[in-house]
């Protein structure tokens, strides 16, 4: 396994700095070098490694969202409330609901089965999302209209729209007795355990912080080690009752940086340096667990039904944004943002197929051919029209 986690490294860093050589997001060299080590390349991993790349990926997840919350601010989550309800719920509920009428004219799957399908494409990515928005943010861009805290805000709870959603079809799939509505009902429910988990957590580590001194390096290791806590946790539970634990990642560090804002700035330039090695073991073993001949089997019709929820995600956002202050550049902008898919759908995406769901190979090429496709033409797509489409603010800018 040390061989592994070397090669990793190394052909990560080299992809990285190669795409990054030529303009364009890191993360896509790294994705890249993922498949060439991974089994369907050189299989330079070996199984250990991959077998707890589920794992590595969730931890890596959780660094950035802990980097995000420390960024965050209350304020200003209050003040873009009604705009991050809106983008959080229509633009996934479009997707989703419309990938699952392509899934039934194209595929001929049956609404339950087309309803899995649609909910695994649907959820976007926070780990292309998160790191482009703090990027984002640092340079003042899109920051004059809160654009970039809305879109890390808003990604979050689409994913718990769209993982709950799925789940609810699965559950469907083997019982004919599943209380549909308690599961749509059970949503706003897991979005506000997941919060207050988060925030009674940062407000008791606030209370320890200033009574017991502790260097900062430490404290940052003392968070990750929460924040892995926290989402164990709630998949032990999950069976009782869901809650939306990434959500609750972000209101610790949101908290922590509410309560103490000058710890939070020196918190938040830790987990930057932190992220140079998580963003590697994340994005490397995303693109070793991606199969291209599993993806090649959805063929022509995969690439219909992935544009065909992105177009009905768009219109989606249109409506969300219709009586905001947004122009049409940023609500451009916005659509551009919620493309990439990456983590939902190399989690879940075999989830069907491992429980003999009829149409579950299907379902995984989709999956699989979602993050080749979006997860580059959406880091692109960010990095290159954030600079035309968003106002760059040339004053300091305090998020308040």
């Amino acid at each position: 396994m040390m061989l592994s986690l070397a090669y990793l490294i190394i052909f990560g860093m080299l992809g990285n700095v190669l795409f990054k050589t030529f303009k364009l997001p890191g993360l896509i060299g790294m994705l890249l070098a993922g498949m060439v080590i991974g089994p369907q390349g050189l299989n330079l991993l070996d199984g250990t490694m991959l077998a707890i790349s589920e794992d590595l990926r969730k931890i890596a997840l959780i660094i950035i969202l802990l980097r995000a919350g420390l960024g965050l601010n209350r304020r200003v989550l209050m003040r873009i409330g009604k705009k991050a309800t809106a983008l959080s719920i229509i633009p996934v509920l479009f997707e989703g609901f419309f990938v699952l009428l392509l899934m039934m004219w194209l595929f001929d799957f049956h609404f339950v089965q087309a309803g899995m399908a649609g909910f695994i494409l649907a959820a976007v990515s926070p780990a292309v999302i998160v790191p482009a928005m703090l990027k984002l943010m640092k340079n003042k861009v899109g920051v004059k209209k809160n654009i970039p805290t809305l879109v890390l805000s808003a990604a979050s709870v689409d994913d718990v729209i769209a993982i709950t959603l799925f789940s609810t079809f699965l559950s469907i799939y083997f019982s004919q007795t599943v209380n549909v509505l308690g599961h749509i009902l059970g949503i706003p429910i897991s979005i506000g355990l997941g919060i207050l988990l988060g925030v009674l957590i940062g407000v008791v580590l606030v209370y320890l912080f200033n009574r017991y001194h502790m260097r900062d390096s430490n404290k940052v290791v003392l968070l990750i080690a929460i924040g892995i806590f926290m989402v164990s946790f709630s998949a032990m539970i999950e069976a009782y009752i869901l809650i939306a634990s990434l959500l609750g990642v972000m209101a610790l560090g949101l908290v922590i940086t509410e309560r103490k804002k000058s710890l939070g700035e020196r918190l938040s330039i830790k987990f930057d340096k932190v992220w140079v090695l998580a963003e590697l073991f994340l994005f490397v073993l995303v693109g070793a667990v991606v199969d291209i001949q599993v993806a090649l089997q959805a063929g022509l019709l995969g690439l219909v039904v992935i544009a065909g929820g992105l177009l009905a995600r768009s219109l989606g956002v249109v409506l969300a944004t219709c009586r905001t202050d947004f122009s049409w550049p940023e609500k451009s902008f916005l659509m551009i943002a919620f493309m990439p898919k990456a983590t939902v759908q190399a989690a879940v995406g075999s989830i069907p197929l491992s429980l003999d769901v009829a149409g579950g190979e299907i379902i995984l090429a989709l999956a699989v051919l979602s993050i080749l496709v979006t997860a580059p033409l959406g880091a692109i797509g960010i990095q290159l029209f954030s600079r035309t489409l968003l106002h760059k603010s040339t004053e300091p800018h305090s998020q308040e």
